[in-house]
């Protein structure tokens, strides 16, 4: 079952950073996500877990440092450290 998100409370300034982000993020995020859809197309029903579960999170984890990496550019642009 999947985690609820908690709903953050974001100045304007950081709206606009957050909408910022999630461009450059949904632009590095389509190659990801055709890359587990074409992984988990291939993959037999008995053969979605195990193996396939540690490529799958391979991915993700690529997923998410690219969104650290986009915050990061987003911020170093700005001249603004948090």
């Amino acid at each position: 079952m999947a985690k609820q998100q908690q709903q953050l409370e974001l100045s304007s300034v950081q709206e606009a950073e957050a909408e910022r982000i999630e461009h450059v993020l949904r632009e590095a995020a389509n190659e990801d996500i055709r890359q587990l859809a074409r992984l988990l197309a291939s993959k037999k029903d008995q053969e979605l877990f195990g193996q396939t579960e540690y490529q799958v999170r391979d991915i993700v984890h690529g997923l998410g440092a690219k969104a650290l990496q986009a915050a990061a550019n987003e911020r170093s642009k700005k001249g603004v450290p948090r």
